[in-house]
């Protein structure tokens, strides 16, 4: 099966000279990650000396110091090298699931020729870890899928339109769920439909290290020195959010930040880390993969939405087998907040979602059962 990469490339250069390698570049983010060049080394696959050696020649580009020498203490970042790393991660942050879900467009488009007979499996989720594990699971399963990211909105929309066959979203458990199902009733049909479970999730509030601004709690979101970064309108999380601050009291005009808006969690957690904010609200994978704290606030349950008469599609079905593997559970219950609750287990939304719709009558049940058969 044909696997696309697309991956974000910038330069930096001083004056209209050469360009700073893209080794040097990733040397520097090594350091930062690993507290030391001698590690760094070892993680990038170079010896110390070359190490030194392209340091040498990017200061020589740049005109400013790359690393800095304490005595007892090894070498440091400079204030430069800093924010050369903090470029690259937030490049990867903003760009990385907009690349992602365009190599997959190009992977299905490309793969049609290689599997002119096999239908694609066309998956439209709200942005996620889970959905991303699914997605790398299922290309090694040899299963053709394109996934694209949209919101959580926009996902429930396009399967109600037939412009998919799997549309993620995610409701949280508990008091909210009545207003986050009122949110997308317009376009769940319990008769026709079934829900696909994929993981539970921690969402909270993403802070920095050691939390030096004292932040608690949503309520502290009201305080005016704070600086926030929010996701976009239209996504669950940003819905889920505006939940929790109604039930705090705060208003969303007193949160500073509210309105400027990223488009993943990981940009958010981007964000916090290379001190752009002091707080965002997301999911904790990014938090600790960034090295930053993690308030949790709520849980709530990532599903696959599906039409029921699709269910026994080829590719539906191997998604099922996929969802249910213990590899995918493995890889899953690894993120850091996530767990691979009922991965693979088909609901009535009745069932997934109890109270939220009157109970069917026998006949409704009977037409339901009837639909989601094979012809």
């Amino acid at each position: 099966m044909f696997e696309v990469t697309i991956e974000a490339r910038w330069t930096l250069r001083l004056d209209g000279g050469p360009a700073l390698p893209e080794r040097t570049i990733a040397l520097l983010l090594a350091v930062a990650e690993h507290g030391s060049l001698l590690r760094a080394c070892a993680a990038v696959g170079i010896s110390y000396r070359h190490a030194w050696a392209l340091i040498r020649e990017g200061e020589a580009l740049l005109g400013m110091s790359l690393l800095e020498m304490e005595r007892g203490k090894g070498s440091r970042l400079s204030p430069l090298s800093e924010k050369l790393v903090w470029a690259q991660r937030r490049i990867a942050a903003r760009l990385s699931p907009t690349l992602d879900s365009l190599g997959s467009e190009l992977e299905a488009e490309i793969g049609r020729v290689q599997h002119e007979n096999d239908a694609v499996l066309r998956i439209r989720a709200s942005h996620g870890f889970a959905v991303e594990s699914l997605h790398q699971r299922l290309n090694r399963d040899g299963v053709l899928n394109e996934l694209r990211y949209c919101s959580s909105t926009d996902a429930v929309a396009s399967l109600a339109l037939d412009n998919c066959d799997l549309a993620g979203f995610h409701i949280p458990i508990g008091e909210f769920e009545p207003a986050a199902i009122e949110h997308y009733r317009r376009w769940l049909q319990p008769s026709t439909q079934r829900v696909i479970g994929l993981a539970t999730r921690r969402v909270g509030l993403i802070i920095a290290r050691g939390n030096p601004k004292k932040i608690y709690g949503i309520e502290d979101l009201a305080r005016g020195e704070l600086r926030f970064i929010n996701r976009q309108p239209g996504s669950g999380t940003r819905f889920l959010l505006d939940l929790l601050l109604r039930r705090a009291g705060v208003e969303a005009s007193s949160v500073h930040g509210y309105e400027q808006c990223e488009l993943t969690h990981a940009a958010v957690a981007a964000y916090v880390a290379s001190d752009m904010a002091d707080v965002a609200f997301g999911v904790e994978t990014p938090a600790r993969r960034f090295d930053l704290d993690f308030v949790p606030v709520h849980t709530e349950r990532y599903f696959l939405l599906c039409q029921a008469r699709r269910l026994q599609d080829a590719a539906l079905q191997q998604a099922l087998r996929t969802l249910c593997s213990p590899e995918f559970r493995a890889a899953v219950n690894q993120l850091a907040g996530y767990q691979a609750d009922n991965a693979g287990q088909v609901f009535e939304l009745a069932q997934a979602f109890p109270g939220q719709w009157p109970r069917p009558t026998r006949s409704a049940r009977s037409r339901a059962k009837a639909s989601a058969d094979p012809a």
